[in-house]
């Protein structure tokens, strides 16, 4: 097994952009004053001197060209919407990956985000296979994790012999990635459950942000919605309950992505 090493002191003054497909439902908002505060508690470093702006693309808002720059990554959320729709702040979104791709700035993209991301060079997020279930176990082939030998910070290949849970709950997936792209994760039911661009473009089908409450909040909701059976609630939550550290390592992995010393890769 290969451990993801801690990483070094985060550097200060580095700005990331928040940028959410979807809005914040009642309970996230009530408990912890909306998603950019459950983003900036699974991703942030606290003392770092980080600033996170929020741009809620699901209503048109995006940085222009002249502020990407100042930003050091970018964050593309889940959604309920679909990733292949037509919808304008979709292609808008789209469009500025595709910008995002050509300055080579570092983009993470959630669920839905994974699913835009693959789309900007024509992938198609499709429906997922029936039967497909969030209690499955991604195995991951190869990674690319933030290595602190010393002083130096640089991604490494590393080969991993083990799975992990996804934390995701899902009707769309991602069956082709872009032209260049490499596949790090699949499992039984999809082919592309993690994928990366280079050094700059991650994307990762299921929800590391998510805390368990969370995802029981969004289970009771689908379910009461009539969008997923009885049985398969019951199955998500129980597998909650051992997912505690595949969540630890999904979190670091995130990261060590995003604050990646560039200049040192």
């Amino acid at each position: 097994m290969v451990a993801i090493k801690q990483a070094t002191a985060a550097k200060k003054g580095r700005r990331f952009a928040l940028l959410m497909a979807a809005r914040d439902s009642e309970y996230v908002l009530k408990k912890y004053g909306g998603y950019r505060n459950v983003f900036l508690a699974a991703f942030g470093d606290a003392g770092a001197d980080e600033k996170w702006d929020l741009y809620r693309a699901i209503d048109g808002e995006l940085p222009g060209k002249g502020d990407l720059e100042k930003y050091d990554g970018f964050v593309i959320s889940g959604s309920p919407n679909d990733a292949y729709g037509d919808d304008e702040w979709i292609l808008r979104l789209c469009r500025l990956i595709r910008d995002l791709h050509a300055r080579r700035k570092r983009v993470l993209g959630v669920c839905f985000g994974h699913q835009v991301a693959a789309r900007w060079e024509a992938a198609w997020p499709n429906q997922a296979p029936a039967g497909t279930s969030a209690s499955g176990r991604w195995l991951l082939q190869i990674c690319r994790f933030l290595d602190n030998a010393g002083s130096s910070r640089r991604f490494v290949t590393s080969y991993l012999p083990v799975q992990r849970s996804p934390r995701s709950i899902r009707t769309r997936c991602v069956w082709e990635v872009p032209a260049g792209a490499e596949v790090l994760a699949s499992s039984a039911k999809t082919g592309v459950e993690m994928f990366r661009v280079g050094e700059h473009l991650l994307g990762i089908q299921g929800h590391p942000e998510y805390t368990n409450d969370i995802l029981v909040s969004l289970v009771d909701r689908l379910l009461g919605a009539g969008t997923i059976s009885a049985s398969f609630a019951e199955a998500v939550k129980k597998q909650l309950d051992a997912s505690g550290p595949d969540r630890e390592f999904w979190l670091k992995l995130c990261k060590s992505f995003l604050k990646a010393d560039e200049r040192s890769i």
